[in-house]
């Protein structure tokens, strides 16, 4: 489990890492910008790796929290995670998101919903599948 969390971090820090930086190539191009701001890119790519790599993998596969804890707690993370990411971007732009962030919690929360009973479905789906594979290899 340890290995493959550390995989899945390395790979969603780099994937930001670099999806950041092109960003930041495309909008910032004519700009300069401090050496020390690279140090906060480093701590975006650090918050989508633990969010995305670590923390969803935790919560969907390998701990057996009701599903409602882990919405809540997805999605609370989420929020947290994402608007740190932004402040650590840009001060103003959090300001300028910052009375939107109730309605950004309710709709995160409404979609981290709606993602699980859409996973749910799909991956009974895809483990009744696999049983009836073995019942099939079982029975002949």
């Amino acid at each position: 489990m340890t290995k493959n969390l550390r995989s899945s971090f390395f790979q969603v820090f780099t994937l930001s890492l670099i999806w950041i930086t092109l960003l930041i190539t495309v909008f910032f191009n004519n700009q300069t910008i401090q050496i020390t701001y690279l140090w906060n890119v480093i701590g975006i790519a650090a918050i989508f790796g633990l969010m995305f790599g670590v923390l969803y993998s935790l919560l969907w596969n390998y701990l057996t929290l009701k599903p409602i804890m882990n919405i809540l707690i997805s999605s609370v993370l989420n929020m947290l995670g994402g608007l740190t990411a932004v402040m650590l971007f840009s001060s103003q732009m959090f300001y300028l998101i910052a009375p939107w962030i109730p309605g950004m919690l309710i709709l995160t929360i409404i979609l981290h919903t709606l993602a699980f009973y859409v996973y749910a479905r799909l991956d009974t789906r895809k483990k009744a599948g696999e049983l009836n594979d073995l019942m099939k290899t079982k029975n002949e």
